[in-house]
């Protein structure tokens, strides 16, 4: 009787160890083919998942995302501030910002999957075995320019649709009037454009550090027989 207690005792104490080796064994050394795979599978749920949620009302005004005005902006609302008429402009022109920075994030999957295609199977190893961020510094130094360009035009829509453009405009107009200020024009679709697509690669990196450390996000196959290669 003792010996066989003892002997369970024994098999319970390696159970974990056994386990961890048999889905080891079971899921097998990837190829690079599959890292690949693997690394656009992850990249495409940090993709949905930011975009899911950023498109949002208030995805990007209470994320850590937030758009704020950039200082020569701010320069530009904190002397209307003091204009009849223009006393929450600040206020005003951020929440239009982050609602059009929200509505053209519903049009920001299709556009980020087809940059996350475009990935070859040269450098996946070393993304893959690289820092928990590796993967999406790898599509935001591949594809920034040609995402931006894709991108922008349905920030200006955007824009358009919540008019902030027209009242940045108006604001601006005003702004020029005052006596001893140095003329200013600053353009913010190109600002709301780059700091839109920050927000993203944000929640696209969040999503990858997931995967890479938690087994449990690992939703498929392949992302686990992938990952399995970087715990080891």
């Amino acid at each position: 009787m003792w010996i066989r207690v003892s002997l369970l005792a024994l098999i319970l104490s390696f159970t974990s160890c056994d386990v961890l080796q048999e889905v080891q064994s079971t899921l097998g050394e990837p190829s690079v083919a599959e890292i690949a795979s693997g690394l656009k599978e992850a990249l495409r749920i940090g993709v949905s998942k930011g975009s899911e949620q950023l498109s949002q009302d208030k995805g990007y005004f209470d994320s850590p995302y937030k758009i704020l005005l950039p200082a020569e902006a701010r320069k530009v609302t904190d002397k209307l501030s003091k204009v009849p008429g223009f006393a929450t402009v600040e206020n005003e022109i951020v929440k239009k910002l982050n609602q059009a920075a929200e509505d053209a994030a519903k049009s920001a999957k299709p556009i980020f999957v087809d940059a996350i295609k475009s990935m070859t199977f040269e450098d996946a190893t070393n993304i893959l075995l690289g820092a928990d961020d590796a993967a999406t510094r790898y599509l935001e130094d591949e594809t920034s320019r040609p995402l931006y360009n894709e991108f922008q035009p349905v920030i200006v829509n955007s824009l358009n649709k919540f008019n902030a453009i027209e009242y940045w405009e108006k604001a601006i107009t005003t702004y020029n009037k005052i006596p001893f200020v140095d003329q200013v024009n600053p353009r913010l679709d190109d600002y709301v454009t780059e700091e839109a697509l920050k927000g993203m690669f944000g929640m696209v990196e969040q999503e990858e550090q997931k995967i890479r450390t938690d087994v449990s996000a690992r939703t498929s196959q392949l992302l686990k027989k992938v990952f399995a290669k970087q715990d080891s």
